[in-house]
């Protein structure tokens, strides 16, 4: 009688110790993957030197007007009816390899109709789960057939199996500069990001610095991608601050800057005031730091005729959260003759081109 007691006992418990093998083996699971994270996080170290990819280009001269365009690709993902699950939407790849693939030919034919000199771009996936592993370098490289690239990789990510319906993966992305001039040399310097957790969600932020000649001096050719996804609001500051400093710097050797691409700041203080939209929600859509410039030979160069970047937590319409983020810095031998935000309607990215057309003073 006590053996059948005993044995309808263990009975019992079975299924219990079921679930705790069951938890213990998951629990086990995600402290293996968290620690695969964090242990093979890297950073790609400072002063990189860059690749150059060379073209039938001629030297940039003083004194004649250029035009110079910066666009924020998306990774080919952000046609009008996308959003992103890091902004609070539903989606964590492109819609499928075939709408990425022809929505990279027709960003890529817009912007070589937009005949620039020079351009900057930013979220350029080389090899991605999210972009269906297509190099979309091929693609932008072609609004520019001639010219020569520079490209900067910030983000080589592990494997994200994270949203679990649809793991963001692995990524491999950066910024891609096109330029119609001589590039005598790139390189790559590293900014500051948070030590927290946000560290892997983050990119691993960097700008790029192109060198172009202009007579015995050089164009220094800035491609810029800010931080946006952080716990600490100073870590923008001082991103903007040290790039600040490189600028001046070079600018004190006797160059000519131009910096550009995406701040993931207010350019305009208080967007709203222009595009009507109150955002105070987003706490990502900090003004940008002006007092950096105070006492540099550089300033800010934007537009507010009309935004240049969406937010992504739907797909997009007209009420929604819209704020001008893109923009370019020139130091004081430079000027701009004009700059505009370019209006596609969010066609192709949730940001918009923006440009401007400048003169090398002599």
């Amino acid at each position: 009688m006590a053996e059948n007691k005993k044995a309808s006992a263990k009975r019992r418990h079975r299924p219990l110790r079921i679930i705790i093998t069951i938890i213990a083996f998951l629990l086990l699971i995600l402290l293996g993957y968290i620690a695969y994270l964090f242990i093979s996080y890297k950073r790609i170290p400072d002063n990189q030197q860059l690749d150059v990819v060379r073209g039938k280009t001629s030297p940039i001269q003083t004194g004649t007007e250029y035009k110079i365009v910066s666009f924020n690709a998306g990774f080919g993902a952000y046609e009008p009816d996308y959003s992103f699950f890091m902004d609070g939407g539903t989606e964590s790849w492109a819609w499928s390899k075939e709408r990425l693939e022809k929505n990279m030919q027709a960003m890529t034919d817009f912007m070589g109709s937009l005949d620039a000199d020079l351009m900057i771009l930013q979220e350029v996936d080389l090899d991605a789960t999210r972009s269906y592993h297509v190099d979309e370098r091929e693609y932008l490289t072609q609004a520019m057939k001639d010219g020569s690239s520079v490209f900067a990789v910030n983000w080589d990510s592990a494997f994200l199996f994270y949203p679990f319906t649809q793991p963001h993966g692995k990524s491999r992305s950066g910024l891609l500069t096109l330029s119609s001039f001589d590039i005598d040399s790139a390189i790559r310097r590293q900014l500051p990001v948070e030590d927290s957790y946000m560290k892997i969600v983050d990119l691993d932020r960097c700008y790029s610095k192109s060198y172009l000649p202009v007579g015995d001096k050089q164009l220094v050719l800035y491609n810029v991608h800010l931080s946006a996804y952080s716990s600490n609001g100073n870590i923008s500051d001082e991103q903007l601050e040290l790039l600040l400093a490189d600028m001046s710097q070079e600018y004190e050797a006797g160059n000519y800057i131009i910096g550009g691409g995406d701040m993931n700041k207010d350019l305009l203080g208080d967007s709203s005031e222009y595009f009507g939209i109150k955002g105070d929600q987003y706490t990502w859509a900090k003004p940008l730091k002006t007092e950096c410039f105070e006492g540099k030979p550089l300033r800010l160069v934007c537009s507010s005729n009309v935004p240049s970047c969406r937010v992504a937590d739907a797909p997009y319409n007209p009420q929604q959260f819209v704020i001008l983020i893109d923009g370019f810095i020139v130091s004081d031998n430079v000027e701009v003759l004009s700059n505009t935000t370019i209006d596609t309607g969010f066609k192709y990215s949730d940001h918009n081109p923006v440009e401007m057309e400048f003169r090398l003073i002599p």
